[in-house]
């Protein structure tokens, strides 16, 4: 491991490996002490990625020989030292092999499935956008496999719609629409709606940061807890469309009210425009929804918003701004259940008399 030529060694060793006949070469290299050799190997300092990226590959092909295989790397703490790796490296060729063991790992292998999962968790919270991103794709379909969902995954993923990078996002928002179906889904909606008011302790925090740094030049628009919350706006919108369950939990939460703030945002007009659009749907999908948000807004902002809900951020003035970020508007579990019955009374009542008022309607006004 400390001499020349580690890389061309190791590539000479998976010669054997793959080859047609290599299950006995592989059964000798695990005798040897192979398996702890190739893990030792990633966790080396004065090594070069390149050395470690051929381990990887070797990882692979033990991996791919069979359950027995996966258990033997399993069970000497091997996927600690790939994830650890996995976290720290930089070329995307290698962390793009280390993603491919890892899903090997995780598939066929019920007795450590469990443990590359949550490891797949622990590494979303590295600083690599690339390693999350990727991670975050592995997790979709180990998460599948596993079945239960762990509950740590909640804070882990909202924690990774902080980023900067557009893909990582979007891998994260995918997998909270796959999270929809298992236990942890009330805890990410709540999470979600939480991230829509970021506590002022954080922002004045951060804020302070950005001005102590001498010699660069920080807008207002990179503050991560804004950028998150432009990222949980616009992940409620697409869980909402996609589901009308989903859509009257997230009003339960008091969601037009976090949506009306975010909306108000003036530090962050992607946050402005995402928690707009979002809100625009939910108008759009519930009328009680549309009559608070009119009382709230105002009837020229409530006009200015219908008009152009995406633009609405660039012709709102100061004063409109504090009324959306200071807005009290609560929606309570059983008006909106209301709601709900009376529509089929209101379309069988329009088609005996249309002339005849709906007495429920005026209720919600």
């Amino acid at each position: 491991m400390y001499g020349t030529c580690l890389e061309q060694q190791l590539k000479s060793i998976g010669i054997f490996l793959s080859a047609a006949s290599g299950q006995r070469y592989i059964i000798e290299f695990l005798e040897v002490g192979g398996i702890l050799t190739l893990l030792e190997i990633l966790g080396l300092n004065q090594l070069k990625e390149e050395d470690k990226r051929e381990s990887i590959k070797l990882l692979q092909l033990v991996a791919r020989s069979g359950r027995k295989f996966k258990e033997i790397i399993c069970e000497s703490y091997g996927v600690r030292s790939i994830a650890e790796f996995f976290a720290t490296c930089k070329s995307e060729e290698t962390q793009e092999q280390v993603q491919i063991l890892l899903d090997a790992l995780g598939h066929g292998n019920p007795k450590y499935q469990n443990q590359v999962y949550k490891g797949l968790i622990a590494l979303l919270k590295c600083t690599s956008p690339k390693a999350q991103q990727l991670s975050l794709q592995t997790l979709r379909t180990i998460q599948t496999i596993v079945g239960d969902a762990h509950p740590s995954i909640v804070d882990s993923v909202l924690s990774v719609l902080r980023s900067l990078h557009l893909e990582v996002q979007y891998e994260a928002i995918q997998l909270i629409k796959d999270l929809m179906a298992y236990d942890v889904r009330p805890a990410l909606l709540k999470g979600l709606v939480a991230l829509l008011k970021p506590s002022r302790q954080e922002t004045a925090k951060m804020q302070a940061r950005i001005l102590e740094e001498a010699g660069t030049l920080h807008l207002m628009e990179s503050l991560p807890a804004y950028i998150q919350q432009a990222a949980a706006a616009k992940a409620i919108g697409i869980l909402a469309q996609d589901s009308r369950d989903v859509a009257e939990e997230l009003v339960f939460l008091r969601v037009v009210h976090g949506l009306m703030c975010a909306m108000g945002n003036k530090d962050h007009t992607n946050c402005q425009r995402q928690a707009s659009i979002t809100l625009e749907h939910f108008v759009k999908m519930f009328i009680v929804v549309e009559n608070q948000t009119r009382s709230a807004m105002g009837e020229k902002l409530f006009e200015l918003f219908m008009q152009d809900a995406t633009n609405l951020y660039l012709n709102m003035d100061a004063v409109q701004a504090v009324i959306l970020a200071t807005n009290i508007v609560n929606i309570p579990e059983y008006i909106l259940a209301q709601a709900k019955m009376d529509i089929p009374e209101r379309n069988s009542a329009a088609e005996d008399d249309q002339e005849q008022p709906s007495q429920d309607r005026e209720l919600l006004l």
